[in-house]
């Protein structure tokens, strides 16, 4: 049972680290460029370890419901991974919550990052506002939390989750991470009424282009490589696949589920020349990675229960008739940097240690 059946059916820092819910500012190398750009505020900057090296750990589609056992798995989940890996960031990519009590719901499922010790931040998805409470005050209540490091709402920006994390090593920075909010649903009215997911509007895409303007003119003029992290993915993902591009690796379970309506953030991202990889989640049929021109798509890995559609096992798609499959196993994806190297590695990881899916990209 695929996406739309479904839901029409369903209606504390680590030594490795050092970020804080605070606004920080970013400077990179010695020798960059003086002025008004010298610095620029940021959400969080991170430095890689003693080793070299920086591990970024990705839930997404917990759909975590508080007193529903069919939510036992998600939280096992969430519990097994970060003891386990002891990343050095999170980042959830949304659909935190799937039911009420929802901020009850996300504080219960966020517990483990919050105790952990570890940074972490969200990226809200398209159900995180459908369950009572309004998209803005779950987005306060998920700050409160400790190693939270995400900034409240930016006056001028729609959304809520949109924030800029960096990664710098001894000459500065090397990794900027975007979290964008694609929010829920939208109407909009005219001779043909559109009812479709929500799209990145503009007001974030000139966030965006401000502060990857900003970054390159203070590298030298070279862009600095950087991920894009957001729930529901771009329309772009379905075009390349039209094309007969396919997955390098993964699972490709379900047509990918975007937003009807395109605002460019692909294009500006290709303009721009920063963004390697836009990392999602929102279809939980799929945990691949598909590259597209110079860019990749990258899925989590699906890190629910039971509360939602799910088939994905430890040996790929599991064919149902119902909403879950028999055999199904949650997991989480990892990406490591390591310092001066202009790449990144990532695998999905699933519940249980089995590691799958180990690519270096950019893939040559």
């Amino acid at each position: 049972m695929k996406r739309r059946s479904f839901l029409k059916n369903a209606a504390f820092l680590t030594g490795a680290a050092v970020a804080a819910p605070a606004l920080k500012a970013c400077r990179l190398a010695p020798d960059s460029p003086s002025g008004a750009a010298a610095e620029l505020p940021v959400s969080g900057n991170f430095h890689f370890r003693a080793d070299g090296s920086f591990t970024v750990l990705q839930f997404t589609d917990t759909h975590y419901i508080a007193g529903d056992p069919r939510s036992q798995r998600a939280l096992d989940c969430v519990q097994e991974a970060l003891e386990a890996v002891k990343p050095d960031l999170v980042i959830h990519t949304g659909d935190i919550v799937f039911g009420r009590p929802d901020i009850e719901s996300a504080i219960e499922i966020l517990a483990p990052l919050a105790q952990s010790g570890i940074p972490w931040a969200v990226a809200l998805g398209n159900h995180d506002s459908q369950f009572g409470s309004t998209r803005e005050d779950m987005f306060k209540a998920i700050r409160s939390l400790p190693g939270c490091v995400n900034l409240p709402p930016k006056e001028g920006v729609y959304g809520c989750s949109n924030d800029v994390l960096t990664l710098s090593g001894a000459k500065g920075v090397e990794r900027v991470f975007y979290l964008f909010d694609s929010m829920d649903a939208v109407v909009l009215k005219g001779e043909e009424e559109i009812h479709c997911y929500d799209y990145i509007r503009h007001s974030q895409i000139g966030w965006y282009r401000s502060h990857s303007e900003r970054f390159t003119e203070m590298n030298g003029g070279r862009p600095v490589p950087s991920l894009a992290f957001f729930h529901i993915p771009l329309p772009e993902l379905s075009e390349a696949l039209a094309k007969g591009i396919g997955p390098m690796a993964g699972n490709n379970g379900e047509p990918p589920c975007p937003s009807r309506l395109n605002s460019g953030l692909f294009a500006q991202f290709r303009e721009m020349g920063d963004v390697q990889a836009i990392v999602t989640g929102h279809d939980h049929d799929c945990d691949y990675v598909l590259p597209y021109g110079p860019l990749y798509f990258i899925y989590g890995r699906f890190s629910g229960g039971d509360t939602i559609y799910n088939h994905l096992g430890p040996d790929g798609y599991i064919p149902s008739d119902g909403p879950t499959a028999p055999g199904t196993v949650p997991g989480c994806r990892l990406f490591q940097f390591r310092e001066g190297e202009p790449g990144f590695r990532t695998w999905v990881r699933l519940m249980g240690g089995e590691a799958q899916q180990p690519l270096t990209l950019p893939w040559r």
